[in-house]
C-alpha cells in the first residue's frame, strides 16, 4: 500500500449496483474489473469513503485509487464527485470503468471523453461533474441473443455459457487498466481499441451485404 502523504496519480471508479444479487450481472462489469485488479495486487477494497468502497496500492508505478460506489448505479455521480471533491482530482485523470450494451461481449472501447450515451451510471457522472472530459473504459455485454428487456437484462445473472467470455473479457479490461496507468491513455486506446474477431467479421459480412446491394 501507498504512503498516505503522497498525492494521487489516478482514481479508477468501476460502476455497478452493491448487493450479492447483482454481483455476476452485466451492469456489474465494472465492479468485476476492479475485482481482478484487486485480486492482482492482493489488496481488499473494503475502506468506506465518499459513499464507495476504496483501495490504493500503487499500479504502473504510481499511486491509485480504487473505487466502487455503493449509491447504485442511477446515483453514482454522487460518490465520484464526492471522491474528486475530496482529493482535489481532475477528471482527466479519472478513468470509468463500465458496462456497454452496444458493444457486443468481448469489446472493449477506451475514450479519453465523450457521452454518456443511454448508460445512467455515466449519465450521472456527467451531470454530477458537469463535463464528459473523462477518460472511460466500456466493456461490451450485448449477448448473441435478442434482449427483450434491456433494463432486465443487465441486471439478471449471465447465463452459464456466457461465464467463460465474462471472465476473459474482465481480464482484458484489468489489462487495459493497467496499459492506461504505465502507457499512458493513448497508448492504451491503441493497444486495446481493437475490434474482437467476431465483432470484424460481422462488419466485414455486412460491409460485403451493403456492396452486393448496391451491385444488384
Amino acid at each position: 500500500m501507498a504512503p498516505a502523504n503522497e498525492s494521487l496519480s489516478w482514481i479508477v471508479v468501476g460502476l455497478g449496483n452493491p448487493g450479492l444479487e447483482y454481483a455476476f450481472t452485466p451492469h456489474n462489469f465494472g465492479f468485476l474489473v476492479l475485482d481482478e485488479l484487486a485480486n492482482r495486487y492482493q489488496l481488499r477494497l473494503d475502506r468506506r469513503e465518499c459513499q464507495a468502497v476504496v483501495g490504493q496500492l500503487r499500479l504502473g508505478g504510481q499511486r491509485v485509487l480504487l473505487a466502487k460506489p455503493e449509491t447504485y448505479m442511477n446515483l453514482s455521480g454522487v460518490a465520484v464527485k464526492s471522491l474528486l471533491v475530496k482529493h482535489q482530482f481532475d477528471p482527466g485523470r479519472l478513468l470509468v470503468v463500465s458496462d456497454d450494451l452496444d458493444l457486443p461481449l468481448g469489446g472493449l472501447r477506451l475514450r479519453a471523453r465523450g457521452s454518456a450515451g443511454t448508460h445512467n451510471g455515466l449519465r450521472s457522472i456527467v451531470g454530477a461533474l458537469d463535463s464528459q472530459e473523462f477518460p472511460r473504459l466500456r466493456l461490451g455485454i450485448a449477448p448473441g441473443h435478442a434482449i427483450g428487456d434491456a433494463a432486465r437484462f443487465v441486471t439478471a445473472p449471465w447465463r452459464k455459457a456466457e461465464l467463460k467470455p465474462v471472465m476473459e473479457a474482465v481480464e482484458r479490461g484489468a489489462d487495459a487498466v493497467l496499459a492506461v496507468l504505465e502507457k499512458g491513455l493513448h497508448a492504451a486506446m491503441n493497444e486495446f481499441n481493437v475490434r474482437p474477431v467476431a465483432e470484424a467479421s460481422a462488419a466485414a459480412d455486412k460491409a460485403g451485404t451493403n456492396q452486393d446491394l448496391k451491385k444488384g
